[in-house]
Formats: C-alpha cells, structure tokens, sequence
C-alpha cells in the first residue's frame, strides 16, 4: 500500500468512522481536558490526523488559531460540513500532511496528533518533519497506539492480513520505549507520559514533547 492508497482507504471509511462511537469515552475526556492545559489564546495550533474533526471542534475555542488536517478528502469533507453546523473562530479543516506545510513559512506553537504516529509511513520522518514546524520551544501532543505493545498474533497475522486485504491501512509498530527513544533522537524532551486509558491499557501513551 502507499500513501495514496492510504488515503483511499479513509476516504471509503469516512462515513463509518464519522458515525462510530468514541471507544474510551473517560480516556477521551481525560486526553481533551489535559490537552486543553497547554493550550493558549495566543497559540496557533496544527492537528494532524484530524479525521472527521470531532476533536478539533472541541478544542480550537482555547486558540487564536487552529488549523486541522487529515489526508482523507472525504473525512475533511465531513468535519467542513460540521464546521459550518456549529462555526468557530479561527477553526479551519485543510486536506494535507504534516510535510506539505515545509515548503511555506508557517511555525506554530503546537502541533497535535491523537491516534496518528502510527498511521505514518515513516514516523522517525514524520517526528523530524514536527519539529522543524513546531515554533522555539513549541510543543508536540500525541496520544497514539504503540502496536509493539499489542498482542504478537494481532500485530504479526492479523493486521497484515487485514491489509492485504484492503480492510486496514498501514500501521508502523513501536512500543512506548521504542517510541520515546524516537522522540528523544529527534530532538524532542519529554515533559509528560499519561495513561488516560479508563481500563488501564498502556499501549496507547498521552505524551507532552517539547522542542528541545
């Protein structure tokens, strides 16, 4: 699969996920009010990944702006269509990814990616391609599953066969460890490691990483 594939999977899926419940309802809400901590009005915030922009409507009232991104058309589509419903200032949904913004002169002081790091190609790329958009001192949200922790025959059988089949996008495996030493190699320090999974899981990390 490529990027464009990729995309294509999303696009076929947008309807569905658009229409899916939250699966950790606590945990989310525990993940938007910490998020929300580090958000100011002076800020200009970048989400990546942003799907059907459920989260970024309920954060982007906390910035002066917030612009949200996803490589799916169709989820974007959807998450404009919601705008429009319930507008907020200084709010934009924009088909794109993170190394589209490179070329401009765009910074900002903080760059979000929920259930994203591992739905790239290349995440040590995609971490270095952060920070060099993220402003002096800017800081980096993730919470993204950490597949390495998962069980082997979901990780080894499972999600390749899902692919193979076109019934799963693809997914880089790391494990928290694996995915704080990437962020530490990229220049980034660490300043919060949260479980806010309501039934204890680790395998999916909210992670505060400031530009070093």
């Amino acid at each position: 699969m490529t990027a464009i594939s990729d995309a294509r999977f999303w696009d076929r899926t947008a309807r569905k996920y658009a229409a899916s419940a939250v699966a950790d309802p606590e945990g989310y809400e525990r993940t938007l009010a910490r998020t929300l901590g580090f958000l100011r009005k002076n800020h200009s915030v970048l989400e990546l990944g942003c799907g059907t922009g459920t989260t970024a409507l309920r954060l982007a009232h906390a910035a002066r702006s917030y612009l949200a991104t996803d490589i799916s058309e169709a989820m974007i589509a959807i998450a404009s269509d919601r705008l429009r419903e319930a507008p907020c200032p200084g709010l934009a949904f924009r088909q794109a990814v993170a190394e589209d913004f490179l070329a401009g002169d765009d910074r900002f002081d903080v760059i979000l990616g929920f259930n994203y790091l591992h739905l790239t190609r290349d995440p040590r790329a995609t971490l270095r391609t952060i920070r060099r958009l993220l402003k002096p001192e800017g800081i980096f949200i993730s919470k993204t599953p950490c597949v390495g922790e998962m069980n082997l025959v979901i990780r080894r059988l499972l999600l390749p066969a899902m692919r193979a089949v076109g019934k799963a996008p693809h997914v880089s495996v790391f494990s928290v460890n694996e995915l704080k030493q990437l962020m530490s190699d990229e220049a980034f320090t660490i300043a919060e490691l949260e479980n806010h999974a309501s039934k204890g899981s680790t395998a999916r990390p909210f992670i505060v990483a400031v530009k070093a």
